[in-house]
């Protein structure tokens, strides 16, 4: 395997048809073996980003030490002799999947967290999010005389805090985040401090835990769970907190807006067993399934998740209707990425790989089948496929969440808009498209409805970021629409 670039491994097709969330962040103060247990709440995070992981960690006696590894956290941040290599009570992690389209493989520079030597002192930054002036500011920098070592958007805030002339670590980030557009959830360490910040929307996800003497920063509480600490609170939008053994201190640098959290981390990109503004991932979702089962009903037998995702709603689903829930489809949980070339045979065998059906639950049964989204469409095909090839009656598919039109900007994986099913079909022709007997997906009032807004959602203040099924982009993503992205109100 090269130095230098990921290996070719092939995505699932079961893959390749879903959002993805682009990476997690982990960071922990003040405990011995720092990086161990960094490496534990990576492993937690791991359904953030499955490409590549990092961990970067302090000693005085040894200064920064980084590892950056592709694969799972669990097959590369497992060997005694690399986490050995990574001593001291201070370290941050990152976990990131690859971005679509024409960007290529990652390479290993690509990997965070990233390090830059200042005057003061050494910094690490892990960047979970999107900068939506990336472009613009690598111009920028270039032109004012920064050598650039990857291709990552992050980079962009190492070199604006080089180039920051404020005294203390912390402020020098305070003024290059105050550049920065779009989406950031950031932890960062230097040899004394671990340092958390949220962008004034607040899209991407930050906690804060306790264990023992020592302080947790977290993409998730699932990440907190497994090392055994305390859920805190989430950092709030626009929030700095700088943490030294002497404690916590909490600092609002930016100018105050309304916060906008992704809403998409409700529907999928959270782990279930998350807390999210105070309620379970889990809950919410079942509260979305319960929802969708108000807003479309339908005569049938079997209410059946594609799993794993659309599990919680589908049990909501069932609870609402009284129609029998029952999994219809196996997930086999050993498949994942393969390093082999596929042939044209198993390439053809598509998502059988993967799910296969419970045949003496479905034959001669309608089936409701519930998914969290429809992207492309081309997995929701093949999984029909399998339905009736065991023998069900009928095929209704129910989606928890809005038709996604739109491509997300801040920090998650999405096909150009002309690949969403939902930007070129109505839902209609989406059913037609798909060849099922009916197609629902859950209304975005009714998403909002689910997840705790019971008025639904406000056209002139939104509580969430939505513009994956609205078009409404809290923050104009000003890098694609100088290479030809058209906003909603330019169609």
């Amino acid at each position: 395997m090269s130095d230098q670039t990921a290996p070719r491994w092939h995505a699932h097709p079961l893959d390749e048809d879903k959002l993805r969330e682009e990476c997690g962040v982990f960071g922990i103060i003040g405990t011995s073996d720092a990086a161990n247990f960094v490496a534990l709440g990576l492993h937690a995070l791991q359904h953030r980003g499955q490409e590549a992981g990092g961990i970067v960690s302090y000693d005085p006696q040894v200064g920064f030490q980084s590892a950056r590894r592709f694969g799972y956290v669990r097959d590369t941040f497992t060997s005694a002799s690399l986490m050995e290599a990574l001593p001291g009570s201070l370290a941050i992690g990152h976990v990131r999947y690859s971005t679509a389209g024409s960007k290529g493989q990652t390479a290993i520079r690509d990997v965070q967290p990233f390090f830059g030597e200042f005057s003061m002192g050494g910094a690490a930054i892990a960047h979970n999010g999107n900068i939506t002036n990336a472009d613009a500011l690598r111009r920028e920098l270039i032109e004012r005389g920064s050598i650039f070592q990857s291709s990552s958007d992050s980079e962009c805030i190492i070199h604006l805090m080089a180039r920051s002339l404020q005294r203390d670590i912390p402020s020098r980030m305070e003024d290059a985040l105050r550049r920065v557009e779009g989406a950031f959830s950031v932890v960062a360490m230097t040899r004394t401090k671990l340092i958390g910040v949220r962008d004034p929307l607040g899209v991407r996800p930050l906690v804060l835990g306790k264990l023992g003497d020592s302080h947790v920063l977290s993409s998730e509480t699932c990440a907190l769970d497994i090392i055994g600490a305390e859920f805190i609170r989430e950092i709030e939008p626009g929030e700095m907190v700088v943490i030294t053994k002497a404690g916590i201190e909490s600092h609002h640098p930016f100018r105050p807006k309304r916060p906008r959290f992704c809403i998409f981390e409700h529907v999928y990109f959270s782990r279930p067993d998350s807390i999210l503004g105070g309620r379970s991932v889990y809950e919410t979702r079942e509260a979305i399934g319960k929802e969708l089962a108000k807003e479309a009903p339908v005569e049938a037998d079997l209410v059946c998740p594609v799993p794993d995702s659309g599990t919680p709603a589908a049990i909501g689903y069932a609870a609402q209707s009284g129609i029998p829930y029952g999994m219809g489809i196996i997930r086999n949980q050993y498949m994942g990425r393969t390093f082999i070339e596929p042939t044209e045979q198993i390439r053809n065998m598509g998502v059988r790989l993967k799910l296969n059906v419970n045949r003496a639950l479905i034959r001669g049964k309608r089936v409701v089948l519930v998914d969290d989204s429809v992207v492309r469409g081309t997995t929701s095909q093949k999984i029909k496929e399998m339905i009736l090839d065991a023998g069900a009656k009928e095929v209704h598919f129910r989606i928890a969440s809005p038709p996604t039109a739109w491509p997300c900007f801040y920090g998650v994986d999405t096909p150009n808009r002309e690949k969403l099913l939902a930007a070129t079909m109505s839902e209609d022709e989406m059913r037609d498209h798909l060849g099922v007997d009916s197609l629902r997906f859950i209304s975005l009032d009714g998403l909002y409805r689910a997840v705790g807004e019971a008025k639904g959602r406000d056209p002139n203040h939104p509580q969430y970021c939505d513009a994956c099924f609205s078009g409404e982009y809290p923050v104009e993503p000003a890098d694609m629409i100088e290479k030809g992205f058209r906003l909603k109100a330019a169609e």
